[in-house]
């Protein structure tokens, strides 16, 4: 495990192990872990920050802040956890002379879709899940199984992070926050999320909400970082590869049962977004 000092990062050793492994040589190709790292009394505050992967973070001591896309500040404090994604711009660390005790994941694969799409929704929250043993004992456990550079670690490092993230989603409570027109982009998100078994109609979506299709475009690149459409898109293709994977449809089926009337349309915009065919991923994946 490499251990080094940087006194611009904080006042300890700091704690990094990056993937060595090939990604080819791993059994679970849907997630991996590119890198960890420990932060122990982290110092520096980044503003304007953007990231090319997803990467989960915990705070295991220590207060500071967390902003999107300079949206509405939320604090951050022991015991919580938030997500950076690419496509977005953050301001977060801790704040004036504090510091913060610092763990990151790094993560890659299309199950972190899946997640968004279901059990991890909102993932732009700061959300409190408190601290116990158990959760400190998988945190040490994924770091020795990723120093350890063997494939099949690797991969049960993965899971093992997953299994603590779903406890930490399902233990914790959203911190308090100050209802902000960033709110009209979370209940737009959620509408297109419920309604993405019908064909996308914009100009409905905005008569409910009240607003014109410009505002709508703006709220939904502002609250994820993509186009409206692409938005949409990628929602009805993260549905698709759950019902690929996990139900007998045929793919003309899956495709009608998401609003899509041309199955050649479908599988187009399926390969585009996933890289291989919808028939190919569900023999394959």
């Amino acid at each position: 495990m490499t251990t080094y000092m940087d006194y611009t990062v904080s006042s300890k050793p700091i704690r990094i192990i990056d993937r060595t492994t090939d990604k080819s040589k791993l059994q679970i190709q849907s997630l991996s872990i590119r890198s960890v790292g420990h932060l122990p009394n982290r110092l520096l505050y980044r503003p304007q920050a953007t990231f090319q992967h997803h990467a989960l973070v915990y705070i295991a001591g220590g207060s500071g802040t967390y902003r999107i896309n300079n949206g509405e500040t939320q604090h951050v404090q022991k015991g919580c956890f938030f997500l950076f994604y690419p496509g977005a711009v953050f301001d977060y660390g801790p704040d004036g002379q504090e510091t913060w005790d610092e763990y990151y994941f790094t993560i890659e694969g299309p199950r972190i879709e899946e997640w968004i799409s279901t059990w991890f929704t909102d993932p732009g929250r700061i959300r409190q899940t408190g601290q116990d043993d158990a959760q400190q004992s998988k945190i040490d456990r994924i770091f020795t199984l990723m120093d350890s550079g063997i494939p099949a670690n690797l991969d049960r490092a993965a899971l093992l992070l997953e299994s603590l993230l779903y406890e930490f989603v399902h233990s914790s409570h959203a911190q308090p926050r100050i209802v902000t027109n960033d709110d009209y982009g979370t209940k737009l998100m959620e509408d297109i999320a419920t309604s993405i078994d019908q064909k996308f109609d914009a100009e409905a979506l905005c008569r409910r909400h009240h607003i014109s299709i410009s505002t709508l475009r703006r709220l939904i690149h502002k609250n994820t970082g993509y186009s409206l459409h692409e938005y949409v898109h990628r929602l009805k293709i993260s549905e698709a590869k759950n019902m690929l994977l996990n139900t007998d449809q045929s793919i003309k089926d899956i495709a009608i049962s998401l609003g899509f009337k041309d199955v050649f349309y479908f599988s187009r915009l399926f390969k585009k977004f996933v890289g291989v065919s919808p028939q190919h991923f569900r023999h394959n994946v």
